[in-house]
């Protein structure tokens, strides 16, 4: 299953007829170029977790940064690093 599609049944499998309205998925271009993504974790099994603040920095536009705030997850990457991003909270979110 690729990253898209296992983030489509993510959100699916978290959508309870309340979820969905207060929380979700934010997918968002940055002007350096890059990506914004941001998934609210109220309401889940991982609210209230931590994660630092992470940076890989392979190239100018290889790159991606990571981190919990505020009960969300927060990845920002380069232009082609959004399913790396996606793959990233997919892990982090199905490990113990």
């Amino acid at each position: 299953m690729n990253v898209l599609s296992a983030l489509e049944k993510w959100y699916l499998d978290h959508c309870d007829g309340d979820w969905e309205h207060q929380s979700g998925v934010t997918i968002e271009t940055l002007d350096n170029p890059g990506w914004s993504l941001r998934i609210n974790l109220m309401g889940t099994s991982k609210q209230g977790a931590a994660l630092e603040k992470t940076m890989v920095e392979r190239t100018e536009h290889d790159w991606i940064c990571y981190w919990i705030a505020d009960n969300q997850f927060h990845a920002a990457c380069g232009p082609e690093n959004l399913g790396e991003s996606i793959g990233v909270f997919l892990d982090w979110f199905s490990s113990n």
